[in-house]
C-alpha cells in the first residue's frame, strides 16, 4: 500500500513503526523540523517537512496516487483540511484522530473513518474498568447500545445453559444477544444448543449498555449491582 502519514507525534510515530514493518510505500509528512529528522534517521520512508494543509505539499507526497492518508495532528482544522484536499486528490482511504468529540460529526459528513482522542477513550477505558471490573473491553454503538467481552462467572445464572435455555428462563433480557465465545484458545460461533460455561470470555451485543441485570447475569448479580 502507498500511505501518508500526516504528523509524527506520539500517534503518527506508534502507526510509522507499524506501517514499516511491512512491504508498504510511506510517507511521512510533519512540519516541526526536529521531529521531522528524527524520523527520516529512524525509518526508511520519504519524510516531508512542511505543511500538510498545503496542495502542493500532499502533490508532492503522492497523494494522487496514495491509497491511503492518516491525519494524526493534534490539531482537528489541520485534520479537516487534510482531509478535503485528500478528497481532491481522490484518496480512497481517508482516516483522522478528532480531538474534540463535537467535531466528529463533521468528519463523518466528509466521510473519514475516525478515531476518537485516544487519551479521551484511555481515560474512558479507566473509568469503565473501575466502574465495571468485569468488562474486559467494549465498544460503543448508537443509540446507547454496547458491544463488550466479559468472562463468565461461577454465580453467574447463565453458567452451565445452553443458550436456548437461558432464554427460555429469562437470563437474558431480550434485547441482549451473546455473539461469540472464546474457550480454550479457540473462538466459537454460538448457537441456541450452545453450553455457556463458567471462565467462557463471551462477547455480548447489549442495547442497553451495562445495566447492572446484564452483567450479572454473567458475573451473579450481587456483586455487579452494587458496583452500579
Amino acid at each position: 500500500m502507498y500511505i501518508i502519514i500526516v504528523g509524527a507525534g506520539d500517534i503518527g510515530a506508534q502507526l510509522l513503526d507499524l506501517v514499516t514493518r511491512e512491504p508498504n510505500d510511506v510517507v511521512v509528512v510533519e512540519s516541526d523540523e526536529a521531529t521531522a529528522n528524527e524520523v527520516a534517521q529512524r525509518h526508511d520512508c520519504l519524510v516531508l517537512n512542511a505543511d500538510a494543509t498545503s496542495m502542493e505539499t500532499l502533490e508532492e507526497a503522492g497523494a494522487d496516487r496514495a491509497d491511503a492518508i492518516v491525519s494524526t495532528t493534534d490539531d482537528d482544522a489541520t485534520n479537516v483540511m487534510v482531509m478535503l484536499l485528500a478528497r481532491e486528490f481522490g484518496v480512497p482511504s481517508q482516516v483522522s484522530v478528532v480531538q474534540n468529540p463535537e467535531h466528529m460529526r463533521l468528519f463523518r459528513e466528509l466521510e473519514v473513518t475516525v478515531l476518537e482522542n485516544p487519551e479521551h477513550l484511555i481515560a474512558e477505558y479507566l473509568f469503565r474498568a473501575v466502574q465495571r471490573p468485569s468488562v474486559e473491553d467494549f465498544m460503543h454503538l448508537a443509540g446507547g447500545a454496547e458491544v463488550f467481552e466479559i468472562t463468565v462467572g461461577g454465580d453467574g445464572p447463565i453458567a452451565g445453559r445452553t443458550l436456548r435455555d437461558a432464554d427460555e428462563a429469562d437470563v437474558l433480557p431480550d434485547d441482549v444477544r451473546v455473539v461469540a465465545i472464546e474457550r480454550d484458545e479457540s473462538a466459537l460461533l454460538p448457537r441456541g444448543d450452545t453450553e455457556v460455561r463458567e471462565g467462557d470470555l463471551v462477547t455480548v451485543f447489549s442495547k442497553r449498555g451495562f445495566a447492572p441485570e446484564i452483567l450479572g447475569a454473567f458475573t451473579g448479580a450481587n456483586r455487579e449491582a452494587t458496583r452500579a
